[in-house]
């Protein structure tokens, strides 16, 4: 395969292909291994979804329906730019008799559009809006895929994880905001083998494109209606939206503005020392440099002083957390978060936010015990050692590798060398390089 992105190079015989990415399909599903001629790109899909707990007979569940669906939709960044997939890609979905899909970050469902023969079948196996078509739902599939790997990606007939999905073959690519870089969700074009072309994955990926221009245009970087965008869940140095500008700040810098972000009021230069330094030697002289240094690299007008202050509403991807918490939008809350906050950062008032966002997040899942929300928690860096929520996870998905991940931890958890070598992982995880 000259390029493993491309599910089928012109002239194979898609039946042939099939029938050998069945019996790969079998054999990994049966003893784990995964042989030839499965491309590295679903390989590597494959063991994600088995980790995940994905059988090859599950279904996708529907996780939004009627107004909680329509307002979720209506207040989506790629609510702006359906105009624009409809335009681009509806004739073609609907001649083809294919369907056009946009799914949010975490490869929920957000609509689905097309041939009206083709929409009746995809019916059945639950791709409709509002249903959970990420990875660590249903297993390999384009949109789900696409967002986990965060590039455009074929998926062809057989190899799809879930056994009733594999009749069809889609091509999907991710979609950024423009400002932050961030994936927002993913377009999708889904059919029949006629899709298994190189051409229908540069398609999407030109329409992905076109869509972030357009995000580009309808919400221009620096916009006053935008105001600056602090990002810091994840990272151990925040970056800056601002005035179109991207500004990478130094962690004290990034310690300083999640601080002053979240007290519009100010903050007085012992208040700030406090929160930002645990050894009490550190002088004001010292803080002082830091705040002028931070004032040179913003530019002129937005820190002031006496008390340090923003002079304008600086928005942070961790209150956008903490606010749709409070307001019980646990779903779009686990969306938004990254990562711990500032995972580097040892000053006391970060420390503090760092475990109270994780915290309330994490006891908000456990209490709610969705599977899917729980399995990505408990798959990302920041929950692979978490045993309360693998715990949480075994009772409403018991499946053989969550339950074995839940019975290596419970051993760690009782013999001296493992809890010695998760406390290493933790530390690991919270050092490593700036991303």
């Amino acid at each position: 395969m000259t390029d493993p992105w491309v599910a089928l190079e012109p002239g194979a015989d898609p039946a042939e292909h099939v029938r050998l990415l069945r019996r790969a399909h079998e054999t990994f599903t049966t003893v784990g291994t995964v042989p030839r001629p499965v491309r590295s790109v679903v390989a590597e899909s494959w063991r994600r979804s088995a980790r995940a707990g994905v059988g090859p007979d599950g279904a996708a569940s529907v996780e939004l329906t009627d107004s909680d669906l329509g307002a979720y939709r209506a207040e989506h960044p790629l609510a702006r730019v359906m105009p624009l997939f409809r335009e681009l890609m509806g004739t073609f979905a609907a001649d083809g008799e294919h369907l056009l899909a946009v799914c949010d970050a975490h490869g929920r469902l957000l609509w689905v559009e097309g041939h009206a023969a083709t929409r009746r079948r995809a019916d059945r196996m639950n791709f409709v809006p509002g249903a959970r078509w990420s990875e660590s739902a249903v297993g390999t599939n384009a949109p789900g895929t696409a967002v986990a790997v965060d590039r455009p990606v074929q998926v062809f007939a057989a190899e799809h994880f879930i056994r009733r999905v594999q009749p069809w073959t889609c091509a999907a690519a991710p979609v950024h905001d423009p400002r932050t870089g961030r994936v927002l969700g993913a377009v999708d074009i889904t059919g029949g083998d006629g899709l298994a072309h190189p051409h229908s994955l540069g398609f999407v990926q030109a329409v992905a494109r076109a869509a972030e221009a357009q995000l580009a245009l309808l919400a221009p970087p620096g916009a006053a209606e935008d105001g600056p965008l602090l990002s810091a869940l994840g990272r151990d140095e925040a970056e800056l939206a601002l005035d179109g500008r991207r500004i990478r700040l130094s962690r004290r810098h990034s310690e300083i503005l999640v601080l002053l972000s979240r007290h519009p009021e100010g903050l007085t230069g012992d208040q700030l020392l406090c929160a930002l330094y645990a050894d009490e030697s550190v002088t004001p002289v010292t803080l002082r440099a830091e705040l002028a240094r931070l004032r040179r690299l913003l530019g002129p007008g937005l820190l002031a002083s006496r008390p340090y202050r923003l002079t304008a509403a600086v928005e942070s991807d961790a209150t956008v957390v903490e606010r749709r918490l409070e307001t019980g939008a646990l779903t779009a809350a686990a969306e938004a978060y990254a990562g711990p906050l500032l995972p580097a950062s040892q000053a006391p008032a970060i420390v503090r936010l760092r475990e109270r966002l994780a915290g309330g997040l994490r006891t908000a899942l456990i209490t709610h015990g969705d599977p899917d929300l729980l399995a990505d928690w408990a798959h990302a860096p920041w929950g692979e050692d978490d045993l309360e929520v693998w715990r949480a996870l075994a009772a409403v998905r018991p499946t053989a590798p969550v339950r074995a991940r839940l019975a290596a931890l419970e051993a760690e958890l009782v013999a001296p060398a493992g809890r010695a070598r998760a406390r290493t992982r933790g530390a690991t995880y919270l050092q490593r390089p700036p991303v």
